[in-house]
């Protein structure tokens, strides 16, 4: 058996939750699971319909983005995975999506506001959309400098990637992180529903408040085992 097995086994399954959770149309997304210890993620390939996919065919990479095993390209993506792994320790899986309502408001380039509890169960603060690329960091390595792009957003806003597991990219995409490939992909869903509330929520009134603070607190203690109840 391969030392590799284990991981591409979690990535398969991660990723053929994606069109099963409908967070993707084609084979827009991806889904990687990192092993810290062997310093690799296995990551879907590129191109291959989600009916084609299978463990094996997972691709073996290291947190440089050098392929390390496997017969086809890894997805497109790869290089801004390598550099959340690097960077971000304690990830152990990454999701990116193009589901339609986070993609939607990366396309605005406007955060998620928090409107309501159901985002205050996941996050405390509005969810983040990375500014777009600059024009340098376009003309340069373009998925690698992604992954700084996120990173930078996070750095400028002083947020926490073990606290806040998502992000919006400006004029992309959304991506999702977790400390495995069912948090990961968990997140990702919660990222489109809330995007979906959202959106909603302004289509219904477009001045809806935010979240009252008081609201907001109530549910951060929960998040952090301050309170008896800890939600549904």
């Amino acid at each position: 058996m391969s030392k590799y097995q284990h991981i591409q086994e979690a990535c398969y399954k991660a990723n053929m939750q994606l069109p099963e959770l409908n967070l993707v149309l084609f084979t827009f997304g991806n889904v990687s699971v990192a092993d810290r210890s062997l310093g690799v993620f296995a990551i879907k390939p590129s191109g291959v319909p989600y009916k084609d996919l299978t463990p094996a065919k997972m691709v073996i990479v290291d947190f440089d983005g050098k392929i390390i095993t496997g017969d086809l390209r890894p997805s497109s993506d790869t290089k801004t995975h390598a550099v959340l792994y690097k960077e971000w320790e304690k990830i152990g899986a990454i999701v990116h999506t193009h589901s339609t309502y986070a993609t939607a408001w990366a396309q605005a380039q406007r955060d998620i506001p928090i409107f309501g509890t159901t985002h205050a169960d996941h996050n405390t603060v509005d969810i983040p959309c990375a500014p777009p690329m600059s024009d340098d960091m376009i003309k340069g390595n373009y998925e690698f400098e992604t992954g700084y792009q996120i990173i930078n957003c996070f750095n400028e806003r002083k947020l926490s990637y073990e606290e806040v597991e998502m992000i919006l990219v400006g004029n992309h995409a959304p991506f999702a992180w977790g400390q495995h490939g069912d948090k990961a992909v968990y997140n990702a869903a919660v990222l489109e529903e809330v995007a979906r509330m959202a959106y909603l929520t302004e289509q219904i009134n477009p001045k809806a408040p935010r979240l009252k603070d008081a609201l907001i607190d109530k549910h951060w203690q929960r998040k952090h085992g301050k309170d008896a109840y800890y939600g549904q």
